[in-house]
């Protein structure tokens, strides 16, 4: 089957073995999360918060709940979940364990099917394998100069997100991302055949795959509608048809239907705040931290001293630009053989420039309210369709180059050495290893079984302690309860908690802080009517409890009973 697909698409043999290699990287950060190791179910890289969210919300869509799990009484608001539900509707057709599919089953589908869209799109616009073939590449295998960095800082290969945004290798560890590449790509292809053929299925395909992106990924919707928009405009403008702006039109009704039920108060969650990711590169010390640097720019900047700021954010606008660009900036050369004349410039090269340009102005002007750094992910989309023009660039380059094969060989073997170093990094630093930074122990997973087969009812956990977080750090595998404030009460035992994962509820603008003040204050309080006021109010149902975390108040006094306990945990019920 994968023969005649490969076939189908026009993919040689060089571009099968790459889709295949590049899937099996992006993999690595996956596959070995979510199996059960003899410290417990292992979690690598961000999977211990991320991939639990969601599979939570998988859990609780696959139960048919619209309510967020992690926030219980409350809908789901303020998320694209379109892959969220994908995976629930999987679950319910194949009866594989959600987290099974998270981690081992979706990750090389998805992988597969974004190198073959980006290659089959890239050969229907340039009919180039070798364009194709190092679109393919980049797409796969781009990465920061961030390896140099830590090269000579450390010693060692790393750096993968030092300029602020993750690399090519970490696509999966993102799969509302990976699977809008999917749509992205072959809603491309389909605009693309469908105008060059007038084939008004093709562009009604398009127009589909384009409006669901907003539920997939926000940002991608964002990015498509608004590049859409410009290219159809454009393509009026040069009396080349309405059929871009129909798409537009179409799409963006689509986007609208599906997204606005489920959202509300979105303009508090977006802030006016430029340049806030150059400041803090310049200024952390886990990015590229160039402390005098910044301590200049920013006192420049207060003291209104426009004549030196204004050079030195630029100077770091460039580091910004160039240190994550990496040897992608070899789609330089397809703008300069672009030229700057716009007449030059096709809907299809409107729309992509469009898109990179928009990405990365989206990050230096707006900051996400509660999680700042959410909004550098309109700038993956960037990185994308960079690696899509460097592609373009060299293949185009190697195709018609009068060097002789020995220099186009050592130009090969320089690019692709300066490229990879990232995702070998990545890899064996924080993917390969042995042990990972977060687990759920046997104890825990034995808890949360057993409260999964219990009747359906609001769970009451102990709120993140942060401090005590800090103090395990010098100890992995980390409890995921010690790690972040992650939702693995709700997804492993299929319930709904009253407060979990405040990284998300922040996303998700969830008036989590005075929630937890009353939790905070029923575990506090030494008054019977209260807690049990409490409990009742809230319509809990279960309370669970790690190693010995406790109410001032005993059980007979809360009007609880136990119905779980081993070595580490508690359950009970609320009578």
């Amino acid at each position: 089957m994968l023969k005649k697909l490969i076939q189908a698409l026009s993919i040689d043999r060089n571009g099968a073995f790459l889709i295949i290699l590049g899937s099996i990287s992006w993999c690595l950060t996956m596959v070995k999360s979510g199996f059960v190791y003899p410290f417990g179910m292992g979690f690598w890289g961000p999977n211990g918060h991320d991939g639990i969210w969601h599979i939570s919300l998988a859990n609780s869509l696959a139960r048919g709940s619209w309510d967020i799990p992690v926030f219980a009484g409350e809908s789901l608001m303020n998320y694209h979940v379109g892959f969220d539900l994908i995976l629930a509707i999987v679950h319910k057709l194949t009866l594989i364990p959600i987290h099974t599919l998270y981690f081992q089953i979706m990750p090389p589908i998805m992988a597969l099917l974004v190198g073959l869209f980006v290659y089959k799109f890239v050969y229907s616009w340039k009919k180039s394998t070798s364009s194709a073939f190092w679109a393919t590449f980049f797409v796969y295998f781009g990465g920061s100069w961030g390896w140099v960095v830590t090269l000579f800082r450390e010693g060692k290969l790393g750096g993968e997100s030092l300029f602020w945004s993750q690399q090519s290798v970490s696509t999966l560890i993102n799969p509302p991302f990976t699977f809008s590449l999917i749509l992205l790509f072959a809603g491309l292809w389909a605009l693309m055949v469908g105008i060059r053929n007038s084939d008004n299925k093709l562009l009604a395909v398009a127009t589909f795959l384009f409006g669901v992106l907003v539920q997939i990924k926000v940002y991608a919707g964002i990015l498509v509608l608004g590049s859409l928009f410009i290219a159809g405009v454009r393509r009026v403008v040069k009396r080349k048809g309405v059929d871009v702006l129909k798409v537009f039109v179409g799409a963006l009704v689509v986007s609208i239907l599906i997204f606005s039920p489920h959202t509300n108060n979105t303009q508090d969650s977006i802030v006016f705040l430029p340049f806030w990711f150059l400041e803090t590169m310049m200024g952390l010390s886990d990015r590229f931290y160039w402390s005098r640097f910044y301590e200049a720019m920013v006192n420049y900047r207060l003291g209104n001293v426009w004549f030196k700021a204004i050079p030195a954010y630029l100077i770091a606008f460039g580091i910004f630009l160039i240190g994550n660009f990496g040897t992608r900036l070899v789609g330089l050369f397809w703008l300069v053989k672009k030229g700057v004349r716009i007449k030059s410039y096709q809907y299809i090269d409107v729309l992509i420039v469009s898109v990179i340009v928009a990405g990365i102005a989206a990050p230096m002007l707006f900051l996400q309210t509660g999680t700042p750094w959410n909004t550098i992910q309109f700038f993956y989309f960037s990185l994308v369709f960079s690696g899509v023009l460097a592609g373009i660039a060299l293949g185009d380059f190697l195709e018609k180059s009068k060097l002789s094969s020995m220099v186009i060989r050592i130009i090969i073997v320089v690019i692709v050495s300066l490229t990879i170093p990232t995702t070998v990094g990545t890899l064996w630093y924080h993917y390969l290893p042995g042990r990972p930074p977060a687990k759920i122990s046997k104890a825990e997973l034995e808890a949360l079984n057993f409260l999964k087969n219990q009747p359906d009812g609001v769970v009451l956990a102990y709120p993140y302690d942060a401090v005590k977080a800090k103090e395990a750090e010098i100890n992995p595998p980390r409890s995921l309860y010690l790690y972040e404030s992650t939702a693995y009460v709700s997804a492993l035992s299929h319930k709904g908690v009253f407060l979990e994962d405040q990284v998300n509820l922040d996303i998700t603008n969830y008036p989590w802080r005075e929630r937890r003040e009353e939790v905070l204050k029923f575990y506090a309080s030494l008054r019977v009517d209260e807690v049990r006021k409490f409990l009742s109010d809230n319509n809990l149902q279960y309370i669970y409890w790690v190693n010995n975390q406790r109410a001032l108040l005993g059980e007979d006094q809360l009007g609880i009973e136990k119905i779980f306990e081993n070595e580490e945990v508690d359950i009970y019920r609320v009578n």
